[in-house]
């Protein structure tokens, strides 16, 4: 590949990469900003976020998580997250004894509660095991919501609600997808800081 071409590809990529994200903030936004603010309450009221995808679906997957356990921007409590994927032992041990298929729905089972929130990510949305997880998901009385590729396909169908991106290429979908998982803990921290606000405001005398 020549210089001019190499270059001629790095702008196609982002032509796409800008269309991708032109789609998403005129559809993708207020999906975003409503799921912040519910993950905000089930995670506040001692509920729980897990997470999983295969490949670099599963390096968002734990990005996300690490976001919440850790922090994103501003300093605030630690809330409760996993990426089933790093869940190594788990996950070979599952895969060896019941099928790689078999990997994320048993996890979600086993630590699963009713009115956690289950987030799968998915550039493709037919990951058989992904499809698995929230169909257990949902039985077990999980909110199972989906960042996939073009829709409509399995995974969307599968979970109680989807976002799905719009480009043609699934690097472009990771990199769609991780401005959406940004985006949800800049929603997410803006709706934990909300009632916290408001009741500062609220006490007698204090400056704001």
């Amino acid at each position: 590949m020549t210089e001019d071409s190499a270059l001629e590809a790095a702008r196609l990529h982002c032509r796409s990469l800008q269309e991708a994200l032109d789609g998403f903030r005129r559809t993708g936004l207020p999906r975003i900003a409503d799921w912040g603010g519910r993950l905000a309450g089930v995670l506040t009221g001692g509920g729980r976020l897990l997470a999983a995808g295969n490949g670099g679906s599963a390096a968002q997957a734990q990005h996300l998580t690490a976001e919440l356990v850790g922090r994103y921007r501003r300093e605030r409590r630690a809330y409760s997250a996993l990426a089933l994927h790093a869940e190594t032992s788990s996950v070979t041990a599952i895969g060896n004894d019941y099928g790689f298929d078999h990997v994320y729905a048993r996890q979600v089972a086993a630590h699963g509660r009713p009115g956690d929130v289950l987030m799968l990510l998915s550039t493709s949305g037919r990951s058989a095991n992904l499809i698995a997880a929230a169909v257990t998901g949902r039985r077990a009385g999980l909110r199972v919501w989906a960042l996939t590729g073009p829709g409509p396909n399995p995974l969307a169908e599968a979970a109680d609600d989807a976002l799905c991106v719009a480009a043609g290429s699934a690097a472009t979908v990771q990199e769609t997808h991780l401005v959406a998982v940004h985006l949800l803990c800049e929603c997410f921290d803006a709706a934990v800081a909300a009632p916290l606000a408001r009741g500062a405001a609220a006490v007698p005398g204090r400056m704001s």
